[in-house]
């Protein structure tokens, strides 16, 4: 029975997609819920899965096509009946061929047996190592080659001594690839991926649409510093893990100031102004793929330690590519730290239909005036750069100022004052 493998479907704010990558080619055996292939989107990489035990039939839809939601991507061919057929056949030819050929069906059947006992993860390590299953002695359950395995191979790959005809084969073709001399200008041209467009398809729209500003303040650290120095031991002790760091007050914080100026958190839906009642935080995160922004839901019911726990989840899943749509859909305001990699300041893009961005920065000690006198303190300046369209420059000050205040008196926070 055929079974046929469908894109997944896309929320309304995705038109389509990319196949990114096939993990399994058309003959491969497939376990139950086994990754069969990627789908890129403009937000994120979409796993599909193997609905049932079998065989890859035909593939529709080869890597880098575009696809729709729920468009046909290939054919699944139930209950796995044709994996085992090229040993048997193999077996066949061996019984009626000369030693010679039977040896070779049997080579065959063996490496065509032993497929199915690879890994996902072990297969991806050979493939890029152009390492062949033959090659690689399996120590698993059962034969099964693991991915301890598969390192090892590759190791001895490495250590073994260079077949002396190589040398001979590669010396002209290597010589203009590799060879750097002075004066040599090498250039890499590498398709760019969706996210990446995607990204910058946005900000010129973002930069071209809006009545873009963007406002500066600073504000003292030592009080949000001192706190966390004081009570980040007990506080990870007493929340299993979970470390304490400045996001959390800026997210709380900033949620406050929504509160307080509702401006900040709606957006314009046409010609309508949509005030939204509640407070969901995008919260920018760098990956290998570009910028993504996973959304913290209603964070005025969430606690510090709620923060910065799924803070660190949403970090964990960027990097591993693994936040889902609804993690990366919706956000009534953002919050981008550009002082990780050392920025002391910046104009932050707004992320449409969002109507504000805040902006953090690095944390500079600086001569300061304190009650006249000059005092060394740990500084960083914010920027708010909003849609002048919705918000007018006073709410964008108004709202920056109380953002300042709650964090260098964060008891504020606490008595909600």
């Amino acid at each position: 029975m055929a079974i046929e493998i469908k894109a997944p479907t896309f929320p309304e704010s995705v038109a389509d997609g990319t196949v990114a990558t096939w993990h399994k080619q058309p003959g491969d055996a497939v376990k139950r819920d086994e990754l069969i292939v990627d789908i890129e989107t403009d937000k994120v990489v979409i796993e599909v899965l193997a609905e049932a035990d079998g065989v890859l039939g035909d593939i529709v839809k080869g890597e880098g096509e575009t696809v729709l939601s729920e468009e046909l991507l290939g054919t699944l061919n139930e209950g796995g009946a044709a994996a085992p057929a090229p040993k048997s056949e193999a077996k066949e030819s061996a019984t009626a061929a000369a030693p010679a050929q039977a040896q070779s069906a049997a080579s065959y059947a063996g490496e065509a047996a032993d497929e199915p006992m690879l890994s996902p993860a072990a297969r991806k390590i050979a493939e890029e190592n152009g390492l062949s299953v033959s090659e690689i002695s399996g120590t698993g359950k059962g034969g099964r080659v693991t991915k301890e395995d598969v390192v090892a191979a590759v190791e001895a790959k490495k250590n073994a001594p260079a077949k002396p005809a190589a040398p001979a084969a590669k010396p002209a073709a290597a010589a203009p690839s590799v060879s750097l001399g002075e004066g040599d200008r090498v250039e890499k041209r590498v398709p760019m991926t969706r996210l990446r467009a995607r990204i910058a398809e946005r900000l010129v729209d973002a930069q071209s649409n809006m009545a873009m500003l963007t406002t500066f303040n600073e504000v003292n650290m030592k009080p949000v510093m001192d706190l966390r120095s004081k009570y980040k031991d007990l506080f990870e002790k007493k929340h299993n893990g979970v470390r304490l760091g400045f996001m959390s007050f800026f997210v709380k914080a900033a949620t406050e100031a929504l509160k307080r100026f509702p401006a900040v958190n709606a957006s314009i839906d046409g010609n309508d102004i949509v005030y939204h009642g509640y407070q969901d935080i995008g919260v920018a995160v760098s990956s290998d793929r570009g910028l993504v922004v996973p959304i913290l839901r209603n964070t005025e019911f969430m606690s510090l330690a709620t923060i910065e726990g799924t803070i660190a989840d949403y970090g964990r899943k960027a990097r591993d590519g693994k936040l889902s749509m609804e993690e990366m859909t919706g956000g009534t305001f953002t919050i981008s730290n550009g002082g990780v990699f050392g920025s002391l300041l910046s104009s932050p893009i707004v992320n449409p239909p969002q109507a504000a961005i805040l902006g953090m920065h690095k944390i500079q000690e600086r001569p300061m005036a304190v009650n006249g006198q000059v005092v060394i303190l740990p500084m960083m300046y914010l920027a708010l750069s909003y849609d002048h369209r919705l918000i007018d420059g006073k709410e964008a000050v108004s709202f920056l100022v109380a953002i300042k205040e709650l964090l260098e008196d964060p008891a504020r926070l606490l008595l909600d004052i």
